[in-house]
C-alpha cells in the first residue's frame, strides 16, 4: 500500500494559510518518496454539529481541483462527515483512519486545528501522538498578511462584500467558481453578447451583486477573458433569482451543458437597471474594454 504524507483541514478557499500546509506536505512527500495527500470532509463539521448552514467559498470539487492544480497534491481524501465520523475520538481518528486505513507516515496540521469527537484533538496532542507512533509531524504556524491572520472566515466576508482584489490577496489565487452552463432567457446570445449562465453549486456563496473582470476556463483548458454579472439581471429579468452570467469576449461556440471554471479578478461596478437593452449593450461594451485593459496591464 502506498504511504502518504497527509495534510489535515477543511481547506475552504484553499488560501495562503492552507498553502503553507500544502507546500510542506508536498516537500515532505517528495523527500520521503511518498504520495502528498489531503484529508478533508465533504461538508463543514460545524454545520453538521450545530445545524446552522455555513456558506462555502468553494464547492468540494473546486477544493479538490485547487489543491491539486496549485500545490501538487495527488490524493484528496474527502470523507463524509456523518454521525460515525462525528463521534470518532481523536485517537481513533489518527490511529485507525489516518494510519490504519490511509497509511499515513507524516501528518501536517495548522496551529489551530481541532479534530475528533467534541473537537478534543489539538495540535499538541497530535504532535505527541505522532511521536508515540513514530510518525513525522509538522504543526504550521499562522500566516498573516498586513497584520491580519489569513482565515476562511475573513475571506468569506471579503467575497460576500465583493472585495475580490483583497480576497484574492489572501487566497493567493483568483476566487474560483465552477459550474455547468444552463439555459438563460436567450437575451444574452440573441440580442447582446455571447453569454454563459453558470449554475451556482449548492451552499456556495457568490460575490456581492455586481459586474466583475473574470477569466473563464473551458473544459479543453483554453480560457477567455469575460465580463461576469453576479445578481438578478434587473434590466432583462424580473424573477429576482441570483445568476452568474459570464459574457465571454472574442468567443464563438455553444457552451450549453459544459462545465466552466470562472476566476474572479476585480470588481468593475455595481449591478444597476438600465432603461433599455441598447443602454445595457453600450455599458457591457465599455465593461468589455475595461476587462481587456485589465488583462493587458495584469497579464496572467
Amino acid at each position: 500500500m502506498k504511504q502518504r504524507v497527509i495534510a489535515l483541514g477543511f481547506f475552504d478557499g484553499v488560501h495562503v494559510g492552507h498553502g503553507a500546509l500544502l507546500r510542506r506536505t508536498a516537500e515532505e512527500a517528495a523527500r520521503r518518496g511518498c504520495v502528498p495527500a489531503v484529508f478533508t470532509f465533504d461538508r463543514p463539521p460545524k454545520e453538521v454539529v450545530t445545524g446552522v448552514p455555513c456558506p462555502l467559498i468553494n464547492s468540494p470539487e473546486d477544493r479538490k481541483e485547487l489543491v491539486r492544480r496549485i500545490y501538487g497534491i495527488r490524493d484528496v481524501i474527502m470523507a463524509p462527515f456523518d454521525r460515525e465520523m462525528m463521534t470518532t475520538s481523536w485517537e481513533d481518528f489518527v490511529t485507525r483512519l489516518l494510519v490504519g486505513k490511509w497509511n499515513a507516515v507524516h501528518l501536517v496540521a495548522g496551529h489551530d486545528h481541532r479534530f475528533g469527537h467534541k473537537n478534543l484533538g489539538t495540535p499538541e496532542l497530535l504532535a505527541a501522538k505522532c511521536a508515540e507512533l513514530g510518525l513525522g509531524c509538522d504543526i504550521v504556524p499562522k500566516v498573516e498578511i498586513g497584520g491580519v491572520t489569513v482565515s476562511s472566515t475573513y475571506i468569506r466576508r471579503l467575497v460576500e462584500l465583493g472585495q475580490i482584489d483583497r480576497a484574492n490577496r489572501f487566497l493567493g489565487h483568483p476566487h474560483t467558481l465552477t459550474g455547468v452552463v444552463g439555459h438563460g432567457r436567450g437575451l444574452g446570445s440573441s440580442r447582446l453578447f455571447p453569454t454563459a449562465n453558470v449554475a451556482i453549486p449548492p451552499r456556495v456563496l457568490v460575490p456581492s451583486h455586481g459586474v466583475y473582470v473574470t477569466r473563464v476556463y473551458l473544459p479543453d483548458g483554453h480560457s477567455c477573458a469575460a465580463v461576469t454579472n453576479v445578481g438578478t439581471r434587473p434590466t432583462v429579468d424580473n424573477s429576482g433569482g441570483v445568476t452568474v452570467e459570464a459574457c465571454l469576449l472574442d468567443f464563438e461556440g455553444d457552451l450549453y451543458g459544459q462545465t466552466l471554471r470562472v476566476e474572479f479578478y476585480a470588481h468593475l461596478r455595481d449591478e444597476i437597471r438600465f432603461d433599455s437593452l441598447d443602454a445595457l449593450r453600450a455599458q457591457i461594451a465599455a465593461d468589455a474594454e475595461s476587462t481587456r485593459r485589465y488583462f493587458l496591464e495584469n497579464p496572467i
